[in-house]
């Protein structure tokens, strides 16, 4: 391991090569680079879930830790890992101090594994737009985590309005499991499922798997709020004519019972799943996930999310800023219209003084010729 205190990202990139010439390893075995965001409080839990994802997918992991925006001085600290405590693969960690934090980028791009797809992972505070934050321009496949907001059911309808192909939140891979056993318990039916409904907390999880229910099945799906978690999913069936019910309901932390009149009860795994499997199952594909965008748009009702573009152009936006994108294009706008009112009172004006300036000489020349005495000569 090398650690470099204030440094500049040259000497982090000559670092990175000297240390895989003296580990001899090779970055064309690389699967991806992953990126991670995150802020001080919450390095170890995000490292823990990089190495988790790299185990099952060799990467270089970039983490980037911003601290103190509002340090006077930026400052670059790094440490460069080959076979450390982020697994047996490339890792840099970078700390940034004050405004480097917010141009990440210029530290992040010459690191990047040459010809691999990246992945950017925002632990934690994650930006209202994307485009706002250069790591996600360039990344292949974006993963946000609404669950961890102020308001995570305010989070989950803006992915929404953001959505490009190639997004995913870390709330649809929790419903993994739960749609797993769905689609098991109705591997064996053929009856017709009439409506459902799924009981649990309201977070974006929850939503996620109505919004999934009702792309998928076409039916009305209610939301039941009880509890923690999801509790409980129940569908009402046509079979035959008859009404017959199925639900798969939570027994303990570790399984679910799946409920049928007509059969006996099923006794189903469902585990609980730490960080880094969901991580993990994220960064498997680096495709657009069309199923999670019909999902997404079902709940939220924002249309037509996977024939959105998947490219970005990147928009600069500050943070330490108070005002928010809408009040600065306000600001924009309310400052046009002021750069403008001065033109046209100025033409008007303009305008006015010509007129003034013809007559003048017309006015003169009368008052001169009364003044004589004589007649004003006809035309």
């Amino acid at each position: 391991m090398t650690t470099l205190w204030d440094t500049t990202g040259s000497d982090v990139v000559r670092a990175l090569e000297a240390e895989r010439r003296s580990a001899g390893a090779l970055a064309f075995g690389l699967a991806l680079t992953l990126v991670v965001v995150t802020d001080q409080d919450s390095v170890a839990e995000a490292e823990a879930a990089a190495k988790a994802a790299a185990a099952a997918h060799p990467c270089r992991i970039l983490l980037v830790i911003r601290r103190h925006l509002e340090a006077p001085e930026p400052r670059l600290d790094a440490e460069v890992l080959i076979g450390g405590r982020l697994g047996p693969g490339e890792a840099v960690v970078m700390r940034m101090f004050g405004r480097l934090g917010l141009h990440a980028e210029s530290v992040v791009l010459p690191l990047l594994a040459p010809d691999a797809p990246v992945v950017t992972w925002w632990h934690g505070a994650m930006p209202d737009k994307i485009a706002f934050d250069p790591l996600g321009v360039f990344a292949d496949r974006r993963v946000t985590e609404s669950m961890y907001s102020n308001n995570p059911m305010a989070a989950l309808h803006q992915r929404a309005v953001d959505y490009a192909p190639g997004d995913t939140d870390l709330s649809w891979a929790r419903t993994t499991s739960w749609r797993a056993l769905i689609a098991a318990a109705f591997d064996s039916l053929s009856s017709t499922p009439k409506s459902a409904m799924v009981t649990g907390a309201e977070t974006p999880p929850t939503a996620l798997l109505v919004g999934w229910l009702r792309s998928k099945l076409g039916i009305d799906v209610h939301l039941n709020v009880s509890g923690r978690d999801i509790q409980e999913v129940s569908f009402e069936l046509s079979d035959a004519g008859t009404a017959t019910q199925l639900s798969i309901k939570r027994r303990d932390e570790r399984s679910a019972v799946i409920k049928r009149a007509d059969q006996a009860d099923r006794v189903m795994p469902l585990p609980p799943r730490d960080l880094g499997d969901l991580l993990a199952e994220d960064v498997r594909r680096l495709d657009a996930d069309e199923v999670f965008a019909e999902a997404l748009s079902a709940w939220t009702g924002v249309k037509n999310l996977s024939r959105r573009s998947p490219k970005r152009e990147h928009i600069w936006h500050d943070p330490m800023n108070g005002s928010s994108p809408a009040d600065a294009a306000e600001v924009e706008q309310s400052d046009e219209k002021a750069r403008k009112a001065p033109a046209k009172k100025a033409t008007k004006a303009s305008k006015a003084t010509e007129k003034s300036a013809a007559k003048a000489p017309a006015r003169s020349t009368a008052k001169a010729t009364k003044a004589s005495g004589r007649k004003p000569a006809k035309k």
